[in-house]
């Protein structure tokens, strides 16, 4: 833990559901969760910091905000970060975080991650940790039958598997740029799950303004390239 600081108010009580969003494919974890606390006006009760994480300051507005967040609201827990974590320190995060989790005898951790298919659906994807924990989520989700969960949300659900804490992961299906749209099938999961009540309608139109200009880049590139040859074009002077 020393390597792991982690500076914040102690929780307002046992019970609390804990939600994770960290950076991965098509940033869905952070999206969707800094999407539901800004909706539902988290507290900010917390921050983390490490030795590891890249030596950078994140800013909004000229105000300094830490890479790595804790946010509280009635009996949810919100970890948001707006920085990837390095596999090779994805354990000690993990181990770091879920090691001061123990100590409010939390319900459950939910992770939220995206899953790059060759599909163009936005399904979103679920495991856990144990049977029991699977149930919940089988009418929700499309139940992975096999395969490995790689980085921090893999590491984070191993810990929990281990220290025998009830996890459920959720895996938007997506591509690997920013993805609102994948995001938003994972917020309408946590809907269904916790009654939250969270509009996805701004998700949905940041996800149509993103592929639009997407699409106008892809034209304006295509344009580029059936521009004559340097080679081609004729000589003057």
């Amino acid at each position: 833990m020393e390597d792991i600081k982690i500076i914040s108010k102690p929780l307002s009580g046992s019970g609390k559901i804990v939600l994770i969003g960290f950076p991965g494919s098509g940033l869905v974890g952070s999206i969707a969760l800094q999407y539901i606390v800004d909706q539902l006006g988290f507290e900010h009760i917390g921050n983390v910091t490490s030795k590891y994480f890249p030596p950078l300051a994140i800013m909004a507005k000229g105000v300094i905000n830490v890479p790595v967040r804790f946010y509280e609201r009635e009996h949810f827990l919100a970890i948001v970060a707006d920085i990837p974590i390095h596999p090779a320190i994805c354990y000690e995060v993990a181990n770091g975080i879920i090691e001061w989790l123990s100590g409010f005898s939390i319900r459950e951790v939910v992770t939220i991650a995206g899953i790059i298919t060759n599909e163009p659906e936005k399904r979103v994807f679920g495991v856990a940790t144990t049977e029991d924990s699977l149930k919940p989520i089988e009418d929700k989700t499309i139940i992975l039958p096999m395969g490995s969960i790689s980085g921090i949300a893999g590491s984070i659900l191993t810990e929990c598997k281990v220290r025998d804490i009830s996890a459920v992961g959720l895996l938007g299906e997506t591509v690997n740029t920013p993805d609102p749209r994948a995001a938003a099938s994972t917020v309408a999961v946590l809907n269904s799950m916790y009654d939250l009540n969270v509009s996805i309608d701004e998700l949905i139109e940041q996800a149509t303004e993103i592929e639009a200009a997407m699409a106008k880049m892809a034209e304006q590139v295509q344009q580029t390239e059936q521009l004559p040859k340097k080679e081609q074009l004729p000589m003057y002077g």
